[in-house]
């Protein structure tokens, strides 16, 4: 991994408690697998634990590494560094993409509490004329109470966010085509057509992948399908959604976005939606940060622990799932 991602997510206390499970391969951490010193580390390897700014493992990493068996991933997807040659190989992967998972999926619920309530909008106004006005003459279009929400895909980070709302006066719709209806009744969701989704919902929370298959599936005539001022959480990756249809919509008034990803990202510094009153754009915040970090140190810890006993792992990453990952 990068020397960053070493820094921010393996610190002293997990390094420590490393150090009790395995042999620790003495810093600074390899980021470049190519090096004399890499290649001396790569021949005893059994297990790699990899992080952010990984390189390949292509062929020849891995005839560097004749006994490496493992890879033990601290962050999500696993797509930039394992390659098909890991996977001819038969090393095993485990990821931490569940534990990455769960504070996507807290951001999700509050931006979607905190635009059902309009609270940003609100708050800006307040700050402005600082003055209450009329709080009886509210529009009954703020509220979350009997709010429609659609999800979006039911990945790890979605089925987090269908967990979170359960407590929560809305109705949640799903739309995911390898999940059944009667997979979704056990969600406690109603499972719908793409269409249906954006055409019902009040709050459509994005959660899926980016695949050949998804890059642009979010289009110009779903965004003009949904209610107005109805809101599109996009959380996932910022070309799953068609940027200058959601940007014409939300310009125009008829819809509101909350955005962790764009398409690019970052946006443009003249792009409208950075001025626009019906955007709220955050930079990419909603994975692991600050002492979320420790989580995914934690998780990676586990499952060293759980394959070093031949336990296996608590969470691999299966070559024929993916097509189905980010």
């Amino acid at each position: 991994m990068s020397a960053d991602a070493a820094s921010a997510v393996l610190d002293p206390q997990s390094l420590a408690a490393f150090r009790r499970v395995c042999d620790l391969a003495p810093f600074p951490v390899l980021d470049d697998l190519s090096t004399a010193r890499a290649v001396s580390v790569l021949a005893g390897v059994e297990l790699l634990v990899t992080g952010w700014g990984c390189p390949p493992l292509d062929a020849d990493v891995l005839r560097a590494a004749p006994r490496l068996r493992a890879v033990v991933h601290t962050a999500g997807s696993v797509r930039g560094h394992v390659t098909d040659a890991c996977w001819d190989r038969g090393i095993e992967v485990s990821s931490a993409a569940a534990a990455n998972a769960l504070p996507v999926a807290e951001y999700t619920l509050a931006m979607i509490l905190l635009s059902g309530k309009r609270v940003l909008e609100r708050a800006r106004d307040y700050r402005t004329t600082r003055a209450r006005g009329n709080w009886l003459r509210t529009s009954r279009g703020v509220g979350n109470y009997r709010r429609t929400v659609g999800i979006l895909s039911a990945s790890l980070i979605g089925r987090r966010v269908i967990e979170l709302l359960r407590p929560h006066d809305v109705e949640v719709l799903l739309h995911d085509p390898y999940v059944s209806e009667a997979e979704a009744a056990a969600l406690g969701v109603e499972a719908v057509g793409l269409p249906e989704l954006f055409a019902r919902c009040d709050t459509v929370s994005v959660h899926t992948p980016l695949l050949p298959a998804t890059r642009g599936l979010v289009g110009r005539e779903l965004i003009e399908s949904m209610p107005a001022d109805a809101v599109l959480v996009n959380t996932s990756r910022g070309a799953v959604v068609d940027q200058a249809a959601l940007t014409d919509a939300v310009l125009a008034g008829r819809v509101r976005a909350v955005l962790d990803v764009t398409d690019p990202e970052a946006l443009p510094a003249d792009h409208p939606l950075w001025d626009c009153e019906h955007a709220l754009i955050t930079p990419h915040l909603a994975g692991s940060e600050g002492n979320e970090w420790r989580r995914l140190a934690d998780l990676a810890l586990d499952e060293t622990t759980r394959w070093a006993s031949g336990a296996g792992f608590l969470h691999p990453v299966r070559r024929e799932r993916l097509a189905f990952l980010a």
